[in-house]
């Protein structure tokens, strides 16, 4: 497996902070930090989630400040009403103006142009290439996303829709909640037994001595996309609440905070 020994590259733009995957030079993609918009603190300032207080016109001109960055100002972009589950969106085309947002974590296609955008405060970003078909997709991982398997099941959908072997995918864990930032109840620790077998779980979540849990939630997410063939998985390894300077973290910042965002498209 790729170990990810190589950082990410961070490239600063027209105001803009964001994280590159150097093999991908050729798609339009990045992780955008919180820098480079017009949103007010405690959104400040590239706030890209339209349901955390934050005023539409900054969260619109955020948006186009991003996508004006790629040449897409004005591309019809897909996105999706995040619920914190499993399911995988196949898209054949792009979004209709004014259409309802799919209720889903996950999106996948193999159309040029469709530039899929997802945001982020603490739950994983995954992001997937397969450049011998070509197609791309991207995954919300949160807890109950990850306990349901959404990693596995964005490289299943690929699979099924374009053929897709998982040994040719390639993917990108973006940055997220670390472990000895991610404090978790029995109650989520159920829910991830039931996914991953125990001598797994153990390497990746530690007892407090409250009764409590330390998850390393983008470990599990790389263990998941390992059990469904993957071996080319390059870990960001940034943790946005110990880095709440660049990114959003809704642990770290009492829930009162935007969504970063993350870019694919083909």
């Amino acid at each position: 497996m790729d170990s990810g020994a190589e950082p990410l590259e961070r490239t600063e733009a027209q105001g803009l902070v964001y994280y590159r995957h150097s093999p991908w030079s050729s798609l339009p993609h990045g992780i955008f930090t919180r820098h480079g918009g017009v949103s007010p603190a405690p959104w400040q300032s590239l706030n890209l989630g339209a349901s955390v207080g934050d005023a539409p016109a900054a969260v619109a001109e955020n948006h186009r400040r991003l996508l004006a960055h790629f040449g897409l100002e004005g591309a019809a972009v897909s996105t999706l009403w995040l619920v914190h589950g499993a399911d995988v969106i196949r898209l054949d085309a792009a979004p209709k103006p004014g259409a309802a947002l799919p209720k889903a974590d996950a999106m996948i296609t193999d159309q040029p142009h469709i530039p899929l955008l997802l945001r982020f405060a603490d739950c994983v970003p995954l992001l997937f290439y397969d450049p011998e078909r070509p197609a791309i997709g991207m995954a919300h991982a949160g807890w109950r996303g990850t306990a349901q398997g959404v990693a596995a099941r964005t490289i299943q959908a690929m699979q099924e829709a374009y053929r897709c072997q998982p040994r040719s995918i390639q993917a990108l864990v973006g940055p997220s909640i670390c472990a000895s930032c991610y404090e978790v109840g029995e109650d989520v620790m159920k829910a991830m037994r039931k996914r991953f077998a125990a001598e797994s779980l153990a390497e990746c979540a530690v007892a407090t001595a409250d009764g409590r849990w330390l998850l390393d939630l983008p470990a599990l997410n790389r263990l998941d996309l390992q059990n469904a063939g993957l071996v080319q998985i390059h870990d960001a390894a940034i943790c946005t609440a110990c880095r709440c300077d660049d990114f959003y973290s809704h642990r770290a910042e009492g829930g009162r905070t935007g969504r970063f965002g993350a870019l694919l498209s083909l």
